[in-house]
């Protein structure tokens, strides 16, 4: 029985929920950086090169052999087009990774800037303060 009770600590500690966290919004923004890579700006680099998608760019190896409809051996080919986009990809979510850190910090520092409100006067000061004002009369 300590077995599961120890699994229980160790799964409901802290460090384990914040990385399983991490770990939903990192696969949530991977979901939504390859989206934006792959609706808006693939098309606009395919729409300024003349229209040819880069999925398309390819070095065929060895034709397909087909008879009729059917293929029989598939074709052979090194896809470097797919490997720019995937590039393309990396290179978006290194970004965006990038603009999260630095508003992130930025947010630290106006958190760690923002002044703390003076302590109030300690007794002896606030005695202090009357015993003065009572001289300058």
């Amino acid at each position: 029985m300590s077995v599961i009770k120890e699994f229980k600590k160790f799964i409901m500690s802290g460090n384990v929920v914040e990385f399983a966290v991490a770990v939903i919004m990192a696969g949530a923004i991977g979901l939504v950086v390859k989206g934006f890579v792959s609706m808006i700006v693939m098309p606009l680099v395919s729409h300024f090169s003349s229209g040819v998608s880069f999925k398309d760019w390819k070095i065929v190896l060895d034709e397909a052999v087909k008879e009729g409809d059917k293929i029989i051996r598939p074709e052979n080919a090194i896809m470097y087009g797919e490997w720019i986009d995937t590039i393309i990809n990396l290179l978006t979510v290194g970004l965006v990774m990038f603009l999260i850190v630095k508003i992130y910090n930025k947010m630290k520092k106006t958190e760690e800037a923002e002044p703390a409100s003076p302590p109030a006067p300690s007794k002896e000061e606030q005695l202090l303060t009357e015993i003065r004002d009572l001289l300058k009369k």
